[in-house]
């Protein structure tokens, strides 16, 4: 493979790194896990295994993928997110004289972040979930539900506030209204959506 791995990494046996992509000092990848190309894996992040990275995806420093998540082509994930896959984790049977093992089961539930999605600094990623194409999560939020493709969400909980351009501009915050229609252009880049009742439609996608 024609990659960057830095000396300190470790990456586990049976793991698939494609051409291009750098993995920075301390991460750990762990077996059966696939990044794509051109990607950048920062230093001390974690990747479980069986995880799968698309391409050119940016993952900055101390981030936990865990077993059971996605991500697609184009994604930013900053630093200090943590991604779960469990809504009721406990250490031990229930009475206490056994540990649970950390192998998936039917508990383990999955979390797929599309392509072209950011996700700000020191954000929490809860589980049976989508962060859809496009969408930016604020800096600090605790996502507990689905975020639709192009939307603004932000807070502890985080709700969708506006919506954002491919580029990430912000094209508008949504009304408080629940029945609203509005073209917009953005002021960025000049691509065009169609938004109606927050749902966010792509009218000039590049080619």
């Amino acid at each position: 493979m024609n990659a960057r791995i830095h000396p300190t990494a470790i990456v586990e046996d049976n793991v698939a790194i494609g051409s291009g992509t750098s993995v920075w000092d301390s991460v750990h990848i762990r077996h059966s896990a696939r990044i794509g190309e051109q990607c950048i894996i920062g230093e001390k992040t974690y990747i479980a295994y069986g995880v799968a990275i698309g391409d050119r995806v940016k993952i900055n420093a101390f981030v936990y993928v865990c077993n059971a998540v996605t991500i697609e082509d184009g994604v930013m994930i900053s630093a200090g997110t943590i991604f779960t896959n469990d809504r009721f984790p406990r250490a031990t049977t229930v009475d206490l004289k056994q540990l649970r093992p950390s192998d998936p089961d039917e508990h383990t539930l999955p979390t797929l972040v599309r392509e072209g999605a950011t996700i700000g600094a020191g954000c929490t990623i809860g589980n049976d979930l989508s962060i859809g194409r496009f969408a930016m999560v604020g800096m600090g939020s605790l996502i507990t539900k689905s975020v639709p493709d192009f939307h603004l969400a932000i807070g502890h909980p985080a709700k969708s506030i506006g919506c954002v351009c491919r580029c990430g501009q912000l094209l508008m915050r949504f009304p408080e209204v629940e029945t609203f229609e509005e073209q917009i252009a953005c002021p960025a880049c000049d691509l065009k959506y169609a938004v109606k009742n927050r749902e966010v439609i792509e009218l000039t996608p590049p080619i």
